[in-house]
């Protein structure tokens, strides 16, 4: 039962407010004594039903002296008695509506009377108030730490979500927060985020060595959140990490940043003593270094792998080829999955104790990861056969052999297609190339004259039977002329006019005819661009090429300028012929 029960009118014959009958049916006035008019305000009966309110009331007449003052009023304001005036009463002004006394919460209303009396009613709502305060502490700790998580769901560097985890530490948990990585190679590094007035925190960073950081930094690394705050300021002042708040009253906490197996890492707030760290704003702090511990766990992970990642595509790349006496090698190299960086393609080179050197390119079955580490494997036994076996041919099949036993022993079933040759300098500056194939396209030769020669290069696929028949020819190159190899990438690109056409071996004689000057890294580069235009980045093979010129006494070529034939000139099938 409540004072709002009661009308706030006053019948005017000097009595009580009446019960109300229309906002709480339960209160009906055939269900109270009947009031005679000149019933006073020492009405018994009614003041029992008064005593019984949730709200205090405190009825003054006309010159302010309290003539009554209920039980609850009297427990909730103790100052105010019958018979005193209500403004000697030491109470805070009740007029304000909502003030604290004796460290309660009162909310007070005043209702008006005839003949210039007047009621007060005189609420406790603490436990109401301390309610709504801690709804709302919540619902900001909630959305505060759901800002957490959304910013820290992004940075996948372990920089980025450093700064990230400090910049979001600063206002809400400290004006300055630093973070300290677990050391590696024996060094720690560092993030502060400090506020200065009502700016944005500013960031900074640096690295110490692990024998360096403050005891309590390092006991917290072993995953123990050090419970004797009072000389955390200190040892952060003196690691130069508090500029801001050094020779200040200040608090902090020491919070680790729960890892894999151990801490990542250890998050250090401060803050003026006039904010001091209570449980609250300490569960707070250990919820937020969850998340922040979660997303700097990924984010090294994350760069564990992409070092591990980076590594093995370093060593599945192609190996550009070794420079050699009276050779000039171009090379152009794109995977289908640009961003492995790796495909199925692969070329190179081998220098031989006869001044020669041994060349390859093929191409292996599939495309990505998987087809890059079976290239690896492919590349290796090369490098390991050619100084058993130089003579093409030979060497071709110990090196089907050796492909043969590795698929085998993986159950892969996969094979490749090749041309590798031997490329040996002679006296007048030119090249002899002998070359053996193994199912891979037929290379092509760029004359002096300007006429381009494909070579009658045959052979079976390595890698499916014991004994393959594998073709070999010989093919001398006169000074400044080039010998061609290429993937199918090129031939089998896809585009044109309706994007569904071939680029085809004619086109490609076409994009090279009047190259024969060119050296063999811009001719390797053009035969790579003229593919991506007639792709128009649409999806494509691996493309890979290797040109070998014969550069002429003295191992370099002439520099020149020399046109070359328009992207537009290149002829459409059937019209070479014409």
């Amino acid at each position: 039962m409540t004072a709002s029960d009661v009308r706030d009118v006053d019948p005017g014959d000097g009595r009580l407010p009446t019960p109300s009958t229309t906002r709480s049916p339960a209160w009906s006035s055939a269900a109270l004594p009947p009031l005679a008019p000149d019933r006073d305000l020492d009405a018994p009966d009614w003041f029992e039903v008064v005593e019984h309110f949730r709200e205090g009331l405190i009825v003054c007449d006309a010159d302010g002296v309290v003539r009554h003052v209920s039980p609850v009023a009297q427990r909730l304001l103790p100052e105010v008695t019958p018979g005193a005036l209500l403004d000697a009463a030491a109470v805070p002004s009740m007029a304000d509506g909502d003030f604290t006394h004796r460290g309660r919460r009162l909310t007070a209303r005043q209702v008006p009377l005839s003949g210039a009396r007047c009621c007060w009613y005189v609420e406790d709502v603490t436990d109401r108030v301390s309610r709504a305060d801690a709804l709302l502490a919540e619902r900001a700790r909630s959305a505060f730490l759901a800002v957490v998580g959304d910013k820290l769901g992004n940075p996948l560097h372990p920089d980025r979500a450093a700064a990230a985890v400090v910049r979001l530490a600063v206002p809400t948990l400290a004006e300055v927060a630093v973070l300290v990585l677990a050391p590696r190679a024996g060094r720690a590094r560092w993030w502060r985020a400090s506020r200065t007035d009502d700016d944005a925190p500013t960031v900074d960073s640096g690295v110490l060595a692990g024998g360096d950081l403050p005891t309590a930094i390092a006991e917290a690394l072993t995953g123990v959140e050090p419970h004797a705050v009072d000389w955390l300021v200190e040892q952060a002042v003196d690691a130069g990490w508090l500029p801001a708040l050094a020779g200040t009253d200040s608090a902090a906490r020491v919070v680790p940043l729960p890892g894999r197996d151990a801490p990542v890492g250890v998050l250090l707030v401060a803050r003026r003593a006039t904010r001091w760290y209570d449980e609250a704003d300490v569960d707070l702090t250990r919820a937020f270094a969850a998340r922040a511990g979660a997303a700097l766990t990924t984010a090294l992970l994350y760069r564990d792998q992409a070092e591990v990642a980076d590594t093995l595509q370093a060593s599945l790349l192609p190996v550009e080829p070794a420079e050699a006496a009276g050779v000039q090698w171009g090379t152009a190299y794109r995977p289908a999955q640009a961003g492995l960086r790796i495909g199925g393609d692969f070329y190179g080179s081998h220098r031989l104790a006869d001044g020669g050197s041994v060349f390859f390119l093929g191409d292996v079955s599939g495309k990505g990861v998987e087809a890059a580490v079976f290239t690896g494997q492919l590349r290796q036994c090369l490098q390991a056969l050619h100084r058993l076996e130089s003579q093409p041919g030979r060497l071709l099949r110990l090196l089907n052999d050796a492909l043969l036993e590795t698929t085998q022993a993986h159950g892969q079933g996969r094979f490749a297609t090749i041309v590798l040759g031997v490329a040996r300098p002679q006296r007048d500056g030119g090249l002899t190339l002998t070359m053996a194939g193994g199912g891979h396209l037929p290379p092509l030769v760029l004359r002096n004259s300007g006429e381009v020669e494909s070579v009658p290069l045959r052979g079976m696929l390595i890698g499916v039977v014991p004994d393959p028949r594998v073709g070999e020819v010989t093919v001398r190159l006169a000074p400044g002329e080039t010998c061609l190899l290429y993937s199918d990438g090129v031939t089998e690109a896809r585009g044109g006019r309706r994007g569904d056409e071939q680029f085809g071996t004619e086109r490609l004689v076409a994009a090279v005819t009047g190259c024969q000057r060119m050296p063999a890294p811009a001719l390797a580069e053009r035969v790579e661009q003229v593919t991506c235009d007639w792709l128009a980045q649409g999806d494509h093979d691996d493309i890979a090429v290797l040109a070998l010129r014969a550069s002429g006494p003295g191992g370099r070529g002439p520099r020149h300028l020399h046109s070359v034939p328009e992207l537009a000139d290149i002829a459409q099938p059937g019209e070479i012929d014409a």
